[in-house]
């Protein structure tokens, strides 16, 4: 389930498939907005759930992810890729967060990790999950990179901001990006490394 018709036919080779997004597109077959995805198909409604380059766009990740592990069935297989930091600003219309493996490792504590893969390279994150049948979601209450504040924080402006300027910051934004790419923190690797990380929970 997601906009991405050719990674869906390839890789996981469906008998059928869902595009959703929040405009119409190629292999898009409805437009849901992923905050709706549980009032629009139900819980357990999918056995394999694809969100490419989707997460950092959204505003309340929270209930976005949330809204993923409920639509997933019970033993069901979750793939997510999405943007570290280091990744420039890419606002569709918005771009909120960056995602890192330990943030990926917290917020899917709940489910079984069974591949993370961080791109150095290209400032990326690979999830590959799989939903417990007894599956208890866990608490969200959790501080990630906000693009707009340029800290990690609970929330990716003030709660004070309205949607205007809101709006306003994030041109600000896109024409501060395109005069001055954002670097990424240091951390020994060179960027043209990889690295790739099978991941299990300690049970």
């Amino acid at each position: 389930m997601e906009a991405s018709g050719p990674v869906v036919t390839n890789f996981a080779k469906p008998s059928s498939y869902i595009g959703v997004d929040v405009s119409y597109g190629k292999n898009v077959d409805m437009i849901v907005p992923a905050e709706k995805l549980v009032e629009k198909f139900g819980e357990n409604a999918f056995d394999v759930v694809i969100s490419t380059e989707m997460i950092e766009h959204v505003y309340d990740w929270k209930t976005v992810i949330d809204n993923l592990k409920k639509i997933l069935k019970p033993n069901g297989t979750i793939f997510i890729t999405t943007r570290s930091f280091g990744f420039q600003y890419h606002g569709y219309p918005f771009n909120f967060w960056r995602y890192e493996p330990e943030d990926m490792k917290h917020i899917f504590a709940d489910f079984e990790i069974q591949y993370l893969h961080y791109d150095a390279e290209m400032y990326g994150v690979l999830l590959k999950a799989k939903k417990p049948a007894a599956w208890r979601p866990s608490e969200l209450n959790y501080e990630l990179y906000s693009m707009a504040i340029g800290k990690r924080s609970l929330f990716p402006v003030p709660i004070s901001f309205t949607r205007k300027t809101l709006v306003l910051l994030q041109l600000f934004l896109q024409k501060v990006v395109r005069q001055k790419p954002l670097q990424p923190k240091s951390n020994g690797k060179t960027p043209s490394s990889t690295v790739k990380t099978p991941y299990r929970q300690k049970g």
